[in-house]
């Protein structure tokens, strides 16, 4: 489009003679096709609509010309409280606990004394360790930057069998006492946590990027995320694990349900969220009144072992929560005791599996597993969509955090009808990505995880190109790193995908406009159900594709990653999940056992309070 500009107009003798003021005038005047500027002026046109507009006040002959000319900056200047009281400042947003807190990396001020502050920890190294040592005899290994595996970040030492032993004792025998320190009391301490995390948010930042390969935003947000985990539900255990709910019955009873912790759970966490995924996992089971034997992935030790550091300094005991690295024999040792009462895993479908058999051959109690696990997440474009919101919400949901999301894009569906011009400009915005070193801030995708996942993503692009799709790649990194360039493919349907390919890889499908509950129903077949995205302005195809699609986070005009605690609950089903959604209502109540009391009040003279009432 192009805009008209400022100027001053030229006066004919007769406009001077009168007097004619020559003011300058600006025309507001986009120019272009159809096509592209349709859906702006129908916007515009709605903006201008508004009563309090001046295209709308203009036209009315009641309101005097002096009131449409006077100086909105001098109007401004006047007005007092100068902030709408009614719409509430950030950190009140949610109801009952404090929203968590960001860092403005576009201001100057902010971020560069909090660049020159992480570049300053850089040489810093880290240490790890099981909670409690039995023995000393777990092996330590070291951790590197999967940016650049020259550089070392830290060691950490596994748990060993021993460990693994005394801290399941130490679990099971401190259990009753947290559970009956009741809701409020665990809040607290939570809410003390999350405090700390706050106040240590340049070390996870720092942590994130060179453990991690995680870029200084997408820190932030991890940083936020975990906060956010531990304040929700430490207002869910006040609210569920306080006091007792009264149940109706007849005169002369009376029936309560109270809910209580079952016992000692597993948290088994990912690498691509070290901190926001681990912490919720350890966070929601702790406020349910259970303890916590807390794995991380292998890949990530150091960040999760900071963050149980933190926990024990807000006052959690040591027993509560503690801290078991290894690898997958020490997941195996936790998740096949039959002392645990239950499982929370984030991670791949397959090891969901492996977990619920283990737990199924132990001869313990029955255990619970609460698992969110793989996607083969989707996004269906059709021909009404916005080309600059489809591009920007794409390229975010397949490539921001490296596409290592368990929510990010998979496989996009374009309308064949406009799937050409809808290409072109996702491929424009494709090209301009900037891959590299995370602590540059204008990287906008970093490495992958680790050598394995890059084989992984390398072999499958190969195999891609071997039978001849049409490949757009971006820039690679270094190559020191475990770096994959941004890879987009067209395919013709989803069903060629065998397996989620977790990185910087989309696939491209086109459909016909008569197609689209068949790809509600292809999507569906793959048995995976995470998140689905949808671009339309056609409200009967929102709620056509909200009946069919079997998801557990559909998203509609916007991104589809990036959910928020307590707004957007998350979680799958079918392959992608058991239920309930992190950061949701329900989630809690599955880690806690429900017991019933049923008094005779006739026992101590019957229902006083029927007397009362007459």
């Amino acid at each position: 489009m192009a805009w008209a500009k400022t100027f001053t107009p030229r006066w004919g003798a007769e406009e001077k003679r009168l007097g004619q003021p020559q003011t300058r005038v600006r025309i507001y005047a986009p120019v272009g096709g159809h096509k592209e500027l349709l859906a702006y002026l129908v916007r515009r046109l709605l903006e201008n609509g508004a009563n309090s507009s001046f295209v709308n006040r203009m036209a009315d002959a009641q309101v005097p010309v002096a009131e449409l000319v006077t100086d909105p900056v001098a109007e401004l200047a006047a007005l007092e409280p100068k902030r709408n009281e009614a719409i509430p400042l950030p950190a009140d947003i949610f109801p009952g606990r404090v929203n968590s807190a960001g860092t403005d990396l576009s201001d100057p001020l902010v971020r560069e004394p909090l660049l020159a502050r992480l570049e300053a920890m850089e040489d810093r190294l880290w240490q790890a360790a099981p909670t409690l040592i039995a023995d000393g005899e777990g092996s330590t290994c070291e951790v590197r930057s999967p940016q650049d595996r020259r550089q070392l970040v830290g060691t950490v030492q596994e748990a060993s069998a021993a460990d693994i032993d005394a801290a399941m004792d130490a679990a099971r025998a401190i259990q009753p006492g947290w559970d009956a320190l009741g809701g409020e009391k665990r809040a607290l301490l939570l809410e003390e946590a999350a405090r700390l995390f706050e106040e240590h948010t340049e070390e996870f930042l720092s942590l994130c990027r060179r453990e991690a390969g995680k870029t200084v935003l997408d820190g932030v947000l991890e940083v936020r995320e975990a906060v956010d985990f531990l304040r929700y539900y430490a207002t869910e255990a006040r609210r569920q694990f306080t006091t007792p709910e009264i149940l109706p019955g007849p005169t002369g009873e009376e029936n309560s349900i109270r809910l209580h912790g079952r016992g000692v759970f597993v948290a088994i966490s990912p690498w691509n969220f070290p901190l926001a995924i681990f912490t919720g996992l350890v966070a929601g089971p702790l406020a349910a009144g259970n303890t916590v034997l807390a794995k991380p992935a292998e890949q990530t030790p150091l960040i999760a072992g900071h963050a149980i550091d933190l926990f024990h300094k807000a006052g959690v005991p040591l027993e509560v929560v503690q801290f078991v690295p290894g690898d997958g024999t020490v997941g195996a040792m936790l998740t096949g005791d039959p002392r645990i009462a239950g499982v929370a895993f984030t991670g791949s479908t397959d090891t969901a599996r492996a977990i619920n058999r283990s737990l199924a051959a132990r001869d313990g109690p029955l255990a619970q597993l609460v698992a969110e696990t793989g996607g083969q997440n989707a996004m269906i474009v059709d021909s009404s969509a916005l080309p600059e919101q489809v591009t920007r919400d794409v390229v975010a949901s397949a490539f921001q955090s490296a596409g290592q999301r368990c929510s990010a894009l998979r496989v996009l569906y374009l309308q064949d009808d406009v799937a050409d011009t809808m290409l072109e400009m996702i491929l424009g915005a494709f090209e301009a990505l900037v891959i590299g070193d995370p602590e540059d801030l204008a990287t906008d995708v970093g490495p992958v995880i680790d050598g394995e996942a890059k084989a992984g993503l390398d072999a499958h692009i190969a195999a891609m190109a071997s039978a001849g799709k049409a490949i757009w790649q971006g820039e690679s990194g270094s190559e020191h790193g475990c770096f994959v360039p941004p890879t987009i493919i067209e395919i013709t349907s989803i069903a060629e995908l065998e397996r989620e390919n977790f990185g910087p890889v989309l696939h491209v499908v086109r459909f016909r406009a008569g197609e689209l509950e068949q790809v509600i129903a292809d999507i569906n077949a793959t048995g995976y159900g995470l998140t689905l995205g949808l671009h339309s302005r056609i409200e009967a195809t929102h709620r056509l594709v909200q009946a069919k699609a079997r998801v557990g986070n559909l998203y509609i005009n916007r991104n589809q990653i990036g959910a928020v605690v307590g707004s957007q609950p998350f979680g799958g089903e079918g392959l992608s999940g058991t239920g309930p959604k992190a950061g949701g209502p329900h989630y809690l109540a599955r880690f806690a056992t429900e017991r019933v009391t049923c008094t005779d009040t006739t026992a101590a003279g019957g229902n006083a309070s029927l007397l009362a009432s007459g």
